[in-house]
C-alpha cells in the first residue's frame, strides 16, 4: 500500500524586529554625522552593511519566506539602498582606487529621487499597516528629496537640514517599533502599541503565490 507523502513545515520567526532594527541603527549613526555629532563616513559604512543591509536584507528573505508581502519588498528595498550608499561612500574615500574626475556624486541625488518616487507608493500601504510605520515612511519621504537637493546644491543649509532631522526620526520610531515588535511576539499580547491602520483603502483577498510546475 503506497503512504501518502509526508510535508514538513518549517515554522519561521518574525524578523521585522531586526530589520527594522537595523534601519533604526545605521539612520541614527547615518545622522549623528549630519547633525555634526560626528565627521566623516568611514565608520558608518560597516553600519551600513551590517545593520543597514544585511539585517534588512536578511529579514526581507525570511519574509518573502512567510509571504509576508509588505515587509519583504520594504526591508528588500532599503536593504539594498544601503548597499549601494555604502559603496558610494567607499568609492568615494577612495577604497577601490583613485577616482579623479569621472565620478559625478550628484547621481547619488538622483538615486534620492528615485527612491522617493517609490517611497510614496510604500506609504500609501504604510498606513494600512499601522501608525508608527507610516510615520517612518512619511520621514522616509522627507529625508530623501531633502538629501537629493541638498547633494545638487540646492538651499544645502536647508534641505540639509531637513534631511538631518527626518534621519534622526526615522531612526528614533525606528527604534520604538523595533522593540515593540520584539515584546508583542515574546509575550505574545500588545506592550507597546503600534497604532492601528487607518483604514482608508479596504483591502481586498491577498493573491496567492502559485507554484512554478516541474518540467515533464
Amino acid at each position: 500500500m503506497q503512504q501518502a507523502p509526508t510535508e514538513t513545515k518549517i515554522v519561521m520567526a518574525d524578523p521585522t524586529a531586526l530589520g527594522v532594527f537595523g534601519l533604526a541603527m545605521v539612520t541614527f549613526v547615518a545622522a549623528s554625522a549630519k547633525l555634526g555629532w560626528t565627521s566623516g563616513v568611514t565608520y558608518i559604512i560597516p553600519w551600513a552593511l551590517f545593520l543597514g543591509s544585511a539585517a534588512q536584507l536578511w529579514a526581507s528573505s525570511v519574509d518573502f519566506k512567510k509571504n509576508n508581502y509588505f515587509g519583504a519588498i520594504v526591508l528588500g528595498a532599503y536593504g539594498l539602498f544601503w548597499v549601494a550608499v555604502a559603496t558610494h561612500w567607499a568609492a568615494s574615500l577612495g577604497w577601490f582606487g583613485p577616482v579623479g574626475d569621472k565620478a559625478d556624486p550628484h547621481q547619488l541625488a538622483f538615486a534620492c529621487f528615485g527612491y522617493t518616487i517609490f517611497s510614496l507608493f510604500i506609504t500609501v500601504a504604510a498606513f494600512e499597516a499601522n501608525k508608527v510605520f507610516a510615520a517612518i515612511l512619511v520621514l522616509i519621504d522627507v529625508l530623501l528629496p531633502s538629501l537629493g537637493l541638498s547633494i545638487m546644491g540646492v538651499e544645502p543649509h536647508l534641505f540639509g537640514g531637513l534631511a538631518a532631522y527626518s534621519e534622526l526620526g526615522i531612526s528614533l520610531l525606528g527604534f520604538y517599533a523595533a522593540g515593540a515588535v520584539f515584546l508583542n511576539n515574546f509575550f505574545g499580547r500588545v506592550v507597546l502599541p503600534m497604532g492601528a491602520p487607518m483604514g482608508w483603502i479596504k483591502k481586498g483577498v491577498a493573491p496567492v503565490a502559485q507554484a512554478i510546475p516541474k518540467a515533464a
